[in-house]
């Protein structure tokens, strides 16, 4: 399976909607995701991240579909030389190892183009799938941070998985 990261296009509408419209995807992301996930949604975000400087969200693609997303945040001030990632895969890719090599490329493009110390991601309790995912690509976790997370009326732990580099 050939995967890629790649801007977002206009054509994705339809399957990012398909796949973020998904309440198994909304229950580990953040609350800025909508539920229920329309193509107005999609347009609007696809619109959105083709408009960054620099582009910071990507497709996931997989054998030329878009099967996920994933993306960054740039830290700044004291905390400048930290990037936060962030990713999700549709739950028709789940178990193909798709999110691991996604963020395999993803880190490797960041250290490429930017000067960075320290990768990290947070991960809510009840996704033990992503923090293998993370575990794969040589993060550890740094911390638990106990009833940090406020979702679906449940108060959740958030585990922060961490990766530094060769700095």
């Amino acid at each position: 399976m050939k995967i890629v990261i790649r801007p977002w296009q206009k054509k994705d509408v339809p399957q990012l909607a398909a796949l973020a419209n998904n309440i198994n995807i909304w229950k580990n992301v953040r609350d800025r995701l909508p539920h229920p996930y329309l193509e107005k949604d999609a347009e609007e975000w696809i619109g959105f991240t083709l408009s960054e400087q620099p582009l910071t969200n990507f497709a996931i693609e997989a054998d030329g579909v878009a099967a996920g997303a994933i993306g960054f945040i740039l830290q700044q001030d004291v905390y400048r030389k930290n990037i936060e990632i962030g990713y999700f895969v549709g739950e028709p890719f789940w178990g193909k190892g798709i999110a691991t090599i996604a963020v395999k490329q993803l880190t490797g493009m960041l250290l490429a183009n930017y000067d960075v110390a320290r990768f990290y991601a947070g991960v809510f309790e009840n996704n033990p799938s992503s923090m293998r995912v993370l575990e794969k690509n040589g993060f550890h976790l740094e911390a638990v941070h106990r009833k940090s997370i406020f979702k679906n009326n449940e108060l959740l732990d958030e585990y922060l998985w961490v990766k530094l580099t060769t700095h």
